[in-house]
């Protein structure tokens, strides 16, 4: 029998202090629209397949506690992840403290991951378009409380921008902030415009005075065997982009 596997992408950061991992859609018991390493409750498939995949994952990725799980909402509010027994309703979170795991979960919206230089700060944000123009990213730059300069950025899987159409508002949002975001749309035939999500993060990593970018380059809806992909199949899973400080070595 050929049995998939737990597998996931990572940065090129060459830090042991910071684990990251950006989940790939193979290695669980999901069956059918959620097929089969969906990570997300609130999304139609059973709660014991969700269970049994996050039991996996956190066997395979050797995860030190439980992930805090977000309520996610499109917008720009971050948490630290603290031991409150709360689900909190929010898009990023930060942590200052080894063994505290944060995580949010995608099918097309940008994951993107923050760390300073010396691994002590981690961050993850949900960032779709609408936590973008509401300013996700600048406001997890200021939760992780150091100068942006200090910070590296990594940005996982995404819908790419020839999937990704929108109405000329989506633009008019971005616009509405900066004109920096212009050249992040193009004009299509059909009088709409293709929005580059990784484009527009790393014009707001820019403006937030992030320099160090990585990552970006993939397209969920274009790899229906590797991603889950909400605006290609609707009923769908979801992927998790994880990240925690590892203890230091005694």
């Amino acid at each position: 029998m050929n049995v998939e596997r737990i597998a996931w992408l990572e940065p090129p950061w060459d830090s042991s202090r910071v684990q990251v991992c950006s989940t790939l859609r193979t290695g669980g018991v999901s069956r059918g629209a959620y097929r089969s390493l969906n990570l997300a409750a609130h999304v139609g498939d059973p709660a014991d397949c969700v269970a049994e995949n996050r039991r996996r994952l956190a066997s395979a990725a050797a995860l030190p506690a439980e992930p805090l799980w977000l309520e996610q909402v499109h917008g720009p509010d971050v948490v630290v992840n603290e031991a409150t027994g709360n689900i909190p309703r929010a898009d990023a979170a930060v942590t200052f403290e080894p063994g505290r795991v944060c995580v949010v979960m995608t099918a097309d919206c940008l994951p993107v991951v923050l760390k300073d230089r010396e691994g002590t700060r981690v961050a993850v944000a949900h960032a779709g378009w609408r936590g973008l123009a509401a300013g996700v990213l600048a406001q997890t730059v200021r939760a992780l409380r150091c100068p942006p300069a200090e910070l590296l950025a990594w940005l996982g899987p995404a819908i790419s921008s020839a999937a990704f159409e929108v109405g000329t508002e989506v633009r008019a949002a971005f616009l509405a902030r900066s004109a920096d975001f212009a050249d992040c749309f193009e004009p299509n035939p059909r009088g709409r415009l293709q929005a580059d999500l990784y484009a527009l993060a790393r014009v707001e990593l820019g403006r937030a005075g992030v320099g160090e970018v990585s990552g970006g380059g993939w397209c969920t809806h274009g790899e229906p065997g590797r991603f889950f992909s909400f605006r290609r199949d609707r009923d769908t899973g979801r992927m998790a982009t994880l990240a925690w400080l590892a203890a230091a070595p005694c």
